[in-house]
């Protein structure tokens, strides 16, 4: 062996040890929802929210870089199971995050799960995949459909409200809603209206509505719907005379749109722009200075679907294809929530307390809502007994 050999090998090994490491490849994240027409603005809220987190982090979640795929399911659950069936097999994402609405969510469900792909959903939270259908591989930081609206039957029934007429789109969510409403009140229902999911015009139930003169009226009519409901009862000379109970109805989506119409509504839900907690008061400043409105829950529960991820991702140290251990480190929620705490029960929906706002002028005089009670603390959805995994 020439004797110049040894030195060169030396030299080339103490150059490889010098030099800098490869970069980890993205870990591909699929982001769908709707971001387009009268419900876009659920969607964008979801995205802002869920941007904010990967931006501040320099484009990383859990210390490793992410290339986030941005999605419009437009409210077509045809169009997001191309979409999903494209994200899975041409982007090859491990992870698919957002979806709005229950029946997308309902559609797009089983094909992400069913290949081992994680769905950490920040909206759509309809009854099957709380219960029988309930996946190891989804993971959901909203709620459960039929949370915000038990709180607020809960509410009801604390105000003593004798009588109620629920009315909501007719799909999986506008039923999710008016069940979990009647599961927890007292009082009687005497109607329940189911209105097409894409009807603008609430004129002739409303007027059924003043007919049957209800002691309050709970509705959920989520995005667009809701602007054009809520101004349609107060033109109707309804808000006011009888208490309008509401879910994801008056938000930071549509409070902008709506404005003192809204005045006096009740909502409820699991969050609010008014909490006191330090990652709820960072987020609702960060949210506002970025995007110059204040967010809505949408944003909000997006917000922790990136900090979950970021939590997650970080404890696998970015090897999300050990699925095993990526599934253990979600399950685990090791992250400080908008809402405080955040704990997943065993069907990986949060166990968390839930609320009700009124609809008021914050400190700034901007329409926004107002935390006016906790009915339910710690509340653990009703279909996680059916949920086997």
């Amino acid at each position: 062996m020439p004797r110049f050999t040894a030195p060169l090998i030396a030299a080339a090994a103490l150059a490889l040890a010098g030099a800098p490491s490869f970069a980890q490849a993205p870990i591909k994240i699929g982001f769908m929802a709707e971001l387009s027409g009268p419900q876009g603005a659920l969607g964008q809220d979801q995205y802002d929210a869920f941007m904010l987190v990967v931006e501040r982090n320099g484009g990383k979640l859990g210390g490793v870089p992410v290339q986030v795929i941005r999605e419009d399911s437009q409210l077509k659950p045809d169009v997001a199971t191309q979409i999903v069936q494209k994200l899975i097999e041409k982007d090859q994402v491990p992870i698919i995050t957002g979806i709005t609405f229950s029946n997308v969510m309902m559609a797009v469900h089983k094909p992400i799960t069913e290949k081992g792909v994680f769905l950490v959903g920040s909206n759509a939270g309809p009854a099957p995949i709380a219960g029988a259908m309930c996946s190891p591989y989804a993971f959901i930081t909203s709620w459960q459909n039929d949370n915000q609206a038990e709180v607020v039957g809960k509410y009801a029934t604390d105000k003593g409200y004798k009588k109620v007429v629920g009315m909501a789109p007719n799909y999986q969510a506008g039923k999710d809603f008016i069940a979990g409403f009647k599961r927890f009140y007292k009082g009687e229902v005497v109607d329940e209206i189911y209105t097409p999911l894409n009807q603008p015009d609430f004129s002739a139930e409303l007027a059924q509505v003043a007919a049957k003169k209800p002691d309050a009226v709970y509705v959920f009519y989520p995005g667009g719907l809701g602007v054009n409901f809520v101004r349609q009862y107060q033109q109707a000379g309804l808000l006011g005379k009888i208490p309008l109970l509401s879910t994801s109805t008056t938000d930071g989506s549509t409070l902008p749109a709506q404005k003192e119409a809204a005045l006096g509504v009740i909502s409820g839900t699991f969050w609010g722009p008014d909490f006191a907690n330090p990652v709820s008061k960072q987020f609702v400043e960060e949210f506002e200075k970025k995007f110059g409105r204040i967010p809505s829950q949408y944003a909000a529960q997006s917000y922790d679907a990136a900090l979950l991820l970021d939590s997650a991702i970080g404890k696998v140290k970015g090897n999300v294809a050990d699925k095993a251990a990526f599934r253990a480190a979600l399950k685990a929620a090791d992250f400080k929530s908008v809402r405080g705490d955040f704990k997943f029960g065993a069907n990986h929906f949060p166990v968390q307390d839930m609320h009700i706002f009124e609809v008021a002028k914050d400190a700034k005089g901007r329409v926004s809502l107002k935390t006016v009670a906790t009915p339910l603390k710690a509340h653990v959805d009703a279909y996680a007994a059916q949920c086997k995994m």
